[in-house]
C-alpha cells in the first residue's frame, strides 16, 4: 500500500485530504504542519509520497522539497497549491518535487495524482508546464557556458538524435501521445524514448527533464 505524509499548516484541510486519501486506498502515515517539521517526519516514517502545501510558517515548501530530495530522493514530493500559475509552486518543481495539484481538485483527481507520483511519473499538465515555464524560465539558474551553435550542451551529448527530438516535444508540454502523433511513432515507442532519456539525464521525472531542458538552452521559452 502506498504510504503518504500530509504538509500544511492547516488542521482541517489535513482532515480533508487524509479522509480523500484514505478512502482511495492510501495509508496516511503522518502529518506536519510546517515544513522542518515535515524533514523530520520524512526522516522517520519514509513515506512513498509527500503532499506538500508551498506557503506554511517557518520553512516553507520549497526548502523543504529540497531538503527531502537531497536526503531521501526515493520520496516523491506532490505540491499543493492555490493557484495554477503560483511562482512558488514552479520553484518547488525546480527543487525536485514530482508534481503538483490545486487545493481545490477534485478528490479523484487528487487520488490519481498521488498514484501517478508514486508509480514515478510527473504530474505537471501540458498547459501549465507550458504557461509556468514561459513565465519562470528566466529565473532558472544558467547550468554552466552555452554550447556553440549547433553543438550539443555537454548534458545532453549521450542522447540520440531522436531522443533529443523527442525531450524537445516533453518540453514544450506535449503528452506521450500527442508526441507520437507528432513524430509518427507509437505512443509505446515514445514511452520507451522518455524512460532512456530520464535514465541519460539522470533526473528523477520529466518535470525535472523539461526544467533541463530549458537550463541546457535546448528550448526557449516564448519571447526568450
Amino acid at each position: 500500500m502506498t504510504t503518504v505524509l500530509l504538509v500544511d499548516d492547516q488542521a482541517l484541510v489535513r482532515v480533508g485530504f487524509r479522509l480523500v486519501l484514505e478512502s482511495g486506498g492510501f495509508d496516511v502515515v503522518g502529518e506536519a504542519g510546517d515544513g522542518a517539521t515535515a524533514v523530520g517526519q520524512v526522516a522517520a516514517l519514509r513515506p512513498d509520497v509527500v503532499l506538500m502545501d508551498v506557503r506554511m510558517p517557518g520553512m516553507d515548501g520549497i526548502e523543504a522539497t529540497r531538503r527531502i530530495v537531497e536526503a531521501q530522493p526515493e520520496v516523491r514530493v506532490l505540491i499543493l497549491t492555490t493557484f495554477d500559475l503560483d511562482e512558488y509552486a514552479f520553484a518547488a518543481l525546480h527543487a525536485g518535487a514530482s508534481g503538483f495539484m490545486l487545493k481545490d481538485a477534485r478528490p479523484a483527481d487528487l487520488v490519481t495524482a498521488v498514484q501517478t507520483v508514486a508509480s514515478g511519473d510527473a504530474v505537471v499538465s501540458a498547459r501549465i508546464t507550458r504557461r509556468m515555464l514561459e513565465l519562470f524560465s528566466e529565473r532558472l539558474p544558467a547550468s554552466g557556458a552555452a554550447p556553440q551553435p549547433g553543438a550539443p550542451h555537454p548534458r545532453l551529448a549521450a542522447l540520440t538524435p531522436r531522443e533529443v527530438e523527442v525531450l524537445e516535444h516533453v518540453a514544450e508540454g506535449l503528452s506521450n501521445a500527442e508526441i507520437a502523433t507528432a513524430l509518427f511513432l507509437a505512443e509505446a515507442t515514445v514511452k520507451t524514448h522518455v524512460g532512456r532519456i530520464l535514465a541519460k539525464l539522470g533526473v528523477r521525472d520529466r518535470v525535472q527533464a523539461v526544467v533541463l531542458a530549458y537550463e541546457t538552452g535546448l528550448v526557449r521559452a516564448a519571447g526568450a
